[in-house]
């Protein structure tokens, strides 16, 4: 993550297009084999997902974070700030981009955003085959306190700076 054309900022309107291109390949990479593909990668879902991506930018209540390498989006999240525990709605890197520090320091920057509007925990369902994201979440601190039908419930304390 050391290089210098990578940047990691509030989504806009333009980010849309990138963002939903990196969420319907991430998702492929877990949901395939256990959905029907239509499920996640049908024009209905990713429509919704995109109109759900587009109201989140525009919200006084979530807040959207892109990582963009070369003005290219390669990650992105959709955090809550409504609650006194807030959500990580969506969390996503580029599948090429893997294991490249990219969600590390997205998950940072998600942390750091909570930090400052004063979160002092959060919480994520993942869903429960995609044991790699599980581990990515642990190592970043999340810890398993549930189930949610097919996904595994895990909340973060956010500490203050």
């Amino acid at each position: 993550m050391n290089s210098p054309s990578v940047m990691i900022r509030a989504a806009d309107p333009g980010d849309l297009d990138g963002i939903a291109d990196v969420h319907r390949r991430a998702r492929a990479t877990y949901y395939e084999g256990h959905l029907p593909e239509e499920e996640y990668n049908g024009p209905d879902e990713l429509r919704r997902c995109r109109e759900g991506t587009e109201r989140a930018i525009g919200s006084a209540d979530r807040k959207v974070l892109c990582v963009l390498r070369e003005d290219r989006v390669v990650a992105f999240a959709v955090l809550g700030f409504r609650t006194g525990e807030e959500k990580l709605f969506q969390f996503h890197v580029d599948p090429e981009l893997w294991r490249a520090g990219l969600g590390s320091a997205l998950h940072r920057a998600c942390v750091t955003a909570w930090q400052d509007a004063a979160v002092t925990a959060a919480r994520l369902e993942v869903f429960g085959p995609n044991r790699r994201a599980q581990a990515f979440y642990a190592r970043q601190g999340w810890v398993e306190d549930g189930h949610v039908d097919d996904h595994v419930a895990m909340s973060l304390t956010v500490a203050g700076r």
